[in-house]
């Protein structure tokens, strides 16, 4: 599913647009849209519930939407920019908050579905993200960049090869399915998921992280980590030939 916030105030462009949206057809792709006539509106459902892709009117009142992309860039750098407007101006400002997109109003359906379609593709071939219902807000973290999760007391604890470290509310089992086998990850010990692709070296007792920090492997996951980080290992060594 992908998610695409709509912010501009005027509540007949907002709609408008919305119409055209529903009214293209992408078969392999579900979309649900969300519309909000102020940028703060749109910040606080984007820290809840991060959107994939923000169609966003440059000239509002009170926060316009270079400072809204602005705002969001501080905590999201992943999430794809298109700013609608009927003025050139501002073109140089939205290069700034690594806009992918400016497109002038009016636009013709067509120029809106072109630019959906290439995001689109961007998202599907970049790897997956992981919602995280964090402390104060909610995170997407790139599959590939998890290190490890460690439960500590009630919440857990991701770390990531970016040096992020995000606290989650939920207990490590929420995850145990989404962090599956197939995307590398591997539950090592009751308080531990690893991601194998990160692993410097293990042995029966430990394993070393890329970052150095040394996890333990419980004696009862011993013989089965030790066929799946081979199964892992061999098989990405057959991707990259």
């Amino acid at each position: 599913m992908i998610r695409i916030g709509i912010c501009d105030d005027s509540r007949a462009f907002l709609q408008q647009t919305k119409f055209i949206i529903d009214h293209w057809k992408d078969p392999l792709q579900p979309i649900t849209c969300e519309l909000f006539e102020n940028g703060d509106e749109l910040i606080t459902a984007h820290s809840k519930m991060p959107f994939d892709i923000l169609l966003l009117d440059v000239v509002m009142p009170l926060l316009n939407g270079i400072e809204t992309a602005r705002e969001l860039r501080q905590y999201d750098k992943n999430v794809k920019i298109v700013f609608l407007t009927s003025s050139a101006e501002y073109a140089v400002d939205s290069y700034t908050v690594k806009a992918s997109n400016y497109l002038m109003k009016p636009f013709e359906p067509s120029s809106l579905f072109n630019c959906l379609n290439e995001l689109i593709s961007e998202i599907r071939s970049v790897s997956r993200c992981l919602t995280v219902k964090g402390l104060d807000a909610t995170h997407r973290i790139p599959l590939h960049s998890i290190e490890y999760v460690e439960s500590q007391g009630k919440h857990i604890v991701f770390y990531t090869t970016d040096n992020r470290i995000v606290e989650s509310i939920e207990p490590l089992y929420a995850y145990e399915k989404t962090l599956s086998i197939e995307d590398g990850f591997f539950k090592c010990h009751r308080s531990y998921i690893v991601n194998i692709h990160h692993i410097s070296s293990y042995s029966h007792s430990e394993i070393v992280m890329h970052s150095g920090y040394r996890i333990p492997i419980s004696r009862s996951h011993r013989k089965t980590f030790d066929d799946i980080y081979f199964d892992v290992v061999f098989e990405k060594a057959g991707d990259d030939i």
